[in-house]
């Protein structure tokens, strides 16, 4: 009987299903569009699916038109911890860049920062893992004359030093984007490349980014 319940743990290890591993996709329109039919989310799902592991991972997408850092904060609780993740992915910056321009409005450097390490902490403390995103382009030209390139750089740099000094997996998508545009735009378009309107992912911009997050992702 007592070698019974020493074996008891090691069978139910073999019977048990294994429970899927939960990500969550945290950000804004680029994700919200990432769970429709050729979305970045989906093609990841169907990515799994050719190599037979779809029943291993559970893709959520999080995704609101807009959203900046700061309504990620807001929403974080309701939207991503309560349905208790193993990794979240966040994809911000776009907006809080974007609309400095757009609408007058935007997120300072310093509280992009502060909200950024928030959402980390918040999620860490609930026992999920983090993995941090670049916020890929707001113009496809490869010469830096997009208008609002060296803002969306700075901010890059901001959420590469976050990684850096937290230890935390990046998926540098601004630098990815820039190297496949300057291999792929030799007509320094401002669109069409990976981009249908300079910000939202065409069909090639969402493979690649399932691409890019996927490599990522496998690992941990």
């Amino acid at each position: 009987m007592k070698a019974l319940y020493l074996l008891l743990p090691l069978l139910l290890a073999f019977t048990l299903p294994t429970k899927p591993k939960r990500i969550i996709f945290f950000g804004d329109s680029i994700t919200q569009a990432g769970v429709q039919p050729g979305g970045y989310i989906t093609k990841m799902q169907e990515m799994l699916a050719k190599q037979n592991k779809a029943a291993d991972y559970e893709l959520i997408g999080k995704g609101i038109g807009g959203n900046k850092v700061y309504d990620l904060y807001l929403r974080l609780d309701d939207d991503v911890l309560a349905l208790k993740p193993d990794v979240v992915v966040i994809y911000v910056g776009v907006n809080d860049v974007w609309h400095k321009r757009t609408y007058g409005t935007g997120t300072d450097p310093d509280k992009f920062v502060k909200f950024y390490e928030a959402l980390i902490r918040k999620i860490q403390a609930n026992g999920g893992r983090v993995v941090l995103c670049t916020p890929a382009a707001i113009g496809e030209k490869t010469d830096f004359s997009n208008d609002q390139d060296g803002d969306l750089n700075a901010y890059s740099n901001l959420i590469r030093d976050l990684a850096a000094r937290q230890n935390l997996p990046l998926c540098d998508l601004r630098k990815s984007f820039l190297d496949y545009n300057v291999r792929n735009n030799a007509g320094n378009k401002e669109k069409g490349i990976l981009t249908t309107d300079r910000v939202h992912l065409n069909d090639t911009g969402n493979q690649f980014v399932a691409d890019q997050l996927w490599a990522v992702l496998q690992g941990m």
